[in-house]
């Protein structure tokens, strides 16, 4: 009877154990190279060139864009701005 039980109670742990590696496991996909490990590829010149019309065209683009200047959230809840203290002179 009580060596039932142990081997119900071990068979139980083994389970739990196998559930919990199986839900972590699938977490880590295998073959994936992480970008540290890649060496960059090599383009070929129309791969190349075709980069550089791209780079061309999006820095022309945000030229293009004008300057915007940045949005104060809190403009109509501030109070018009004092002017600040004289300072006076020491005596």
């Amino acid at each position: 009877m009580r060596a039932t039980r142990k081997i119900r109670t071990l068979l139980l742990l083994a389970g739990a154990l196998v559930v919990l590696t199986e839900r972590s496991s699938a977490q880590i996909k295998p073959g994936i190279d992480t970008p540290l490990q890649k060496e960059p590829k090599k383009l070929t010149p129309e791969q190349q060139k075709y980069q550089d019309e791209l780079d061309q065209n999006y820095k022309s683009a945000q030229k293009k864009i004008p300057v915007q200047k940045p949005k104060d959230p809190w403009a109509d809840l501030r109070s018009t701005p004092t002017t600040p203290a004289q300072k006076q002179k020491p005596q």
